[in-house]
């Protein structure tokens, strides 16, 4: 796969005009303009010092991207402005990834235009070398090798700006049945951590085969697609962007009724593997292949709905009577102290305008009878066609059977296979244990909504993801590989037209050529959809982002596990070790920036006993504000599309998390980050992760006692180690002082 890799570097000198030389300063020779082939290094002007590299402003950063038949044409336009009161100067250096072929590199200066030049590969080193060992900055290290264009940037006057034009072309190729694009944002290594005003990337994609699977691990994009599949755009935009990942975007050829891309990594060929299956319903399903099932809405009329919860959940009941399929068949539970029932028994779709017309009737009163609610819809379910559950309350039993686990055990007594119970948490006095323990036994989810959210827009956005089933009681078969801690668990949940699900899970062993199968109910019919020519890596190397993926799923899992059934200190150990490893804040694992001694064994006990405490409260606390945030916080862990991003989390007391989601869709995590520290004390790069500890960036495989090999930076020794071992550049850029664990030997630089 051709990995487009491209940056941006701008080393700027900034240049203060003062009228008295203080007398510490450091006289040097005066700057002189700097010839387009010439490296110029640093100078200030007479009576001129260093000053903050802060003046440098990026107003805009804008991404625009044509592929057409996998040849991909990248539009990039920046501006910079300079806020100092003094004199920039820079250099701009923009390197190209393996086969791109530059169209153009224009600068505009007052208007005018100015065309840089290309530096080919031998060229390019030499220049990167310079700026490393100029400016002591190893950011360039990753991308010697590769082509540069360069344009100098002589002067830029305080207030005034200078804008940068870039446009080339390249070849994106297959594999596995999936094109990849990679524009990388993560300059932070390179710039400093000044937000960009205005960042927007937008990519258009034209096929002459249909498009499947549309994928992004790290950006939380629109997609909008064209009515015939041969085409798509994928839109970002944010203000105020600081950029911590690359921008990733993967696209699949349909093949099949149902699409099945597959990405593996391996960390090393004695190591288990990391694989990600993106599974693609159809998008759209003729009237006639949509698979009738039935839909029973359970709705609390308690008199804690009253007022507008009780409008809207009138309005989200009526907004799914309206889309029922022809050959759908319902009933309505209404509950409060006891229940109402619209009819005796599932009634055709054609009854749905008189149903909605007796729930608009209703008032609320009484109390909560979630038991009787429950049991009672699934008296009603007949085992010949899927059945969904919504079930919308917003409150703790108060009538009736009212003990928690007594309420779970009678819905597994009645519980069919056939049977998917989505519930929907109103407000923040429900019992989350109680509503996530039955989306989690009985393959659904668990959405809460917040005060300031409405139920029939909630009810209604995950109504319509769920509204054509295609495929259910889902099964996941690899013949000649073993999985192990596969997100979702099996049963997969179902399939429905639109939507797409991805399995991520570690595998022992590896063959070529491997078999997939993902077989299911059809109406009454079991079928199998057999999918040929998969290959599971048996050598290092792949996708890195699917283990922190796998990590950041698994963390959920082990963190939910605590919640719902207690503190358990081997879980709490997982827990841990998963986040060391694999950098994956949470605020329950937010010892990876707190603890300066993590990577010791005193740092490691001290975290666990901490993680250990949380987990405890964690696992006594159902009803209130913080235990819908940790309820949202899992569900987010759980369904993540992406691995965390590693910018530090609100603590478990702040209210600050997303709302619950179906969790098998391809889009990214959607779990916020707090605004970045100046120096982020954690960086992943590949397939490691790195903390800064005592001022050294250090592997956390580092056990932290071994001899280490210690090379100068900068030495050339260092730079001769480069040469030796080129996969060492890309963990020495992330700093000056670094340890790294690489094939058993570990460099300190």
């Amino acid at each position: 796969m051709n990995r487009l890799r491209l940056t941006t570097l701008f080393s700027v000198v900034l240049l203060a005009l003062l009228v008295v030389l203080p007398a510490s300063a450091q006289v040097v020779p005066p700057c002189v303009p700097c010839p387009m082939d010439a490296i110029c290094p640093p100078c200030r002007p007479i009576g001129g010092v260093f000053t903050n590299p802060d003046w440098l402003k990026i107003d805009f950063h804008r991404v625009n991207v044509e592929i057409e038949n996998q040849i991909a044409r990248t539009s990039v336009t920046m501006q910079f402005t300079n806020e100092g009161n003094g004199l920039a100067e820079g250099t701009f250096v923009f390197p190209l990834p393996i086969g791109a072929s530059v169209e153009q590199l224009i600068m505009y200066i007052n208007g005018d235009p100015i065309e840089g030049r290309i530096l080919e590969a031998d060229e390019a080193r030499e220049y990167y070398d310079a700026i490393v060992r100029q400016y002591r900055d190893p950011a360039l290290l990753e991308y010697i090798g590769s082509n540069a264009v360069q344009a100098n940037v002589f002067p830029i006057p305080p207030g005034e700006f200078r804008r940068i034009d870039i446009t080339y072309s390249q070849i994106l190729e297959v594999d596995n049945g999936l094109i990849h694009y990679v524009y990388p944002l993560d300059v932070t290594r390179l710039t400093s951590r000044r937000a960009v005003e205005d960042a927007s990337i937008s990519v258009h994609v034209i096929s002459s085969d249909p498009i499947s699977t549309i994928y992004s691990p790290s950006h939380d994009i629109a997609i909008s697609r064209q009515d015939d599949d041969l085409g798509f755009r994928v839109g970002w935009e944010q203000p105020n962007f600081i950029a911590d990942q690359d921008f990733s975007l993967y696209y699949g050829i349909a093949s099949e009724t149902i699409n099945v891309n597959l990405l593996t990594y391996r960390e090393s060929a004695t190591d288990d593997g990391f694989f990600l299956l993106i599974v693609q319903p159809p998008l759209t399903l003729p009237e006639e292949q949509v698979l009738p099932r039935d839909i029973i809405l359970v709705v609390d009329q308690s008199g804690s709905m009253d007022g507008p919860k009780w409008t809207q959940a009138q309005q989200a009941a009526t907004y799914v009577l309206d889309q029922l399929n022809p050959e759908d068949r319902f009933n309505v539970i209404l509950f409060s102290t006891g229940w109402r029932v619209f009819g005796s028994g599932l009634e055709p779709a054609s009854l749905a305008d008189e149903a909605a017309d007796w729930i608009n009737s209703q008032f609320p009163n009484g109390g909560t009878d979630i038991n009787g609610a429950l049991t009672t819809a699934l008296d009603m379910v007949q085992p010949e066609r899927p059945t969904t559950i919504l079930f919308i309350t917003d409150g703790i039993p108060t009538e009736g059977v009212t003990r928690v686990p007594d309420i779970i055990a009678n819905v597994t007594a009645q519980i069919q296979p056939n049977v998917n119970i989505f519930n929907f948490g109103v407000g923040n006095d429900v019992d989350t244990f109680l509503l996530d323990s039955i989306a989690r036994d009985f393959n659904g989810v668990s959405t809460y909504v917040r005060p300031s959210e409405r139920i029939d827009e909630e009810v209604a956005s995950l109504y319509n993801k769920i509204s054509a089933p295609v495929l259910t009681d889902v099964e996941l078969t690899i013949d000649g590989i073993t999985l192990d801690s596969v997100y979702p668990a099996q049963p997969l949940p179902d399939l429905y037209a639109g939507t797409q699900l991805t399995v991520v899970g570690r595998y022992r062993r590896s063959a070529d050529n491997l078999s997939i199968r993902l077989s299911g109910m059809i109406g009454d019919e079991r079928q199998t959809f057999t999918y040929s020519g998969m290959n599971f890596r048996e050598r290092a190397g792949g996708e890195s982002f699917i283990a922190r993926l796998w990590a950041t799923r698994r963390i959920g899992d082990l963190l939910n596990n605590i919640r719902l059934n207690g503190e358990n200190r081997e879980l709490v150990d997982s827990i841990v070790n998963l986040s060391i490893r694999y950098g994956i804040i949470t605020p329950y694992t937010s010892f990876l920036i707190d603890e300066n001694d993590i990577l010791t064994q005193s740092g490691r006990d001290q975290a666990i006993s901490r993680v250990a405490q949380e987990a405890e409260a964690l696992s006594m606390q159902s009803v209130g504000a913080a235990a819908v945030d940790a309820a949202d916080l899992m569900g987010a862990l759980q369904g993540a599309g992406a691995p965390m991003n590693f910018a530090p989390l609100p603590s478990p007391t702040q209210s600050a998390l997303p709302s619950g989601g179906i969790g098998t869709t391809g889009s990214p995590g959607t779990i916020p980050a707090a605004p970045a520290p100046q120096q982020n004390p954690i960086q992943t790069v590949a397939d490691k992760t790195f903390l800064l500890q005592n001022g050294v960036w250090t592997d956390t495989t580092y056990d932290g006692e071994s001899e280490t090999q210690q090379v100068e930076f900068l030495s050339d020794e260092y730079f001769a180690l480069l040469d030796a071992i080129p996969e060492l550049r890309q963990y020495f850029a992330v700093g000056e002082r670094v340890i790294v664990v690489y094939e058993g030997a570990i460099y300190e630089v």
